[in-house]
């Protein structure tokens, strides 16, 4: 059944993508909004932390603000306009794979840092940072490639997003533009002939 879930909005999105009377801004909003409801939620509710899920509410506001004045930029091409859509879920996977790196969460001594490096597994959201500590104070630092990733992906969406701010800051009507449906004219009929 989830499955089914996750073809039919899967579809949607697509569907909802290509359909040209949707305005960006609705498309933009429709297609970030429920994975952030989902952070959201999860930060509120199971992990009981309402101070951070307000943080990325709030991130998320500015981030969708950056991310429309991105798409209205003008001078800006489209490939550098939707590299974003690709390394946002990058860096997000990134860090999702460095913060689970020592995996703490296990039974001890089933964590990586207990069965090949006899040490205790400590991981640190931001930034993200994973190593396996020692009694004697050394480190050994974990998913380092993830880390590159992450810090790669992540300068990478604060540049693009920068530029999107600051697209809409020069030019507030570039972030309204976003919200309306474009609207396709009509061609011109001729005058019609006197004869």
């Amino acid at each position: 059944m989830t499955g089914l879930l996750v073809v039919l909005a899967c579809a949607g999105a697509l569907y909802l993508l290509a359909h040209p009377r949707v305005a960006p801004g609705i498309k933009v909003v429709t297609l970030t909004a429920p994975p952030v409801a989902g952070v959201i939620w999860l930060l509120s509710e199971v992990l009981d932390e309402p101070f951070a899920a307000a943080v990325v509410a709030a991130v998320f506001a500015v981030v969708l603000v950056a991310l429309n004045g991105l798409l209205g930029h003008p001078r800006l091409p489209l490939w550098t306009k939707l590299t974003v859509f690709a390394t946002v879920p990058v860096a997000a996977l990134a860090w999702l794979m460095v913060v689970t790196a020592d995996d703490t969460a296990k039974d001890p001594g089933e964590d990586p840092c207990s069965m090949y490096y006899g040490g205790v597994g400590v991981s640190q959201a931001f930034p993200p940072q994973a190593y396996c500590l020692y009694d004697s104070g050394d480190r050994h630092h974990l998913a380092t490639d993830a880390q590159f990733v992450f810090w790669a992906c992540f300068a990478t969406s604060v540049l693009l997003l920068s530029f999107g701010l600051w697209q809409v800051v020069r030019d507030p009507k570039t972030f309204v533009r976003q919200f309306r449906p474009e609207r396709r004219e009509s061609p011109e009929r001729p005058p019609p002939r006197r004869i």
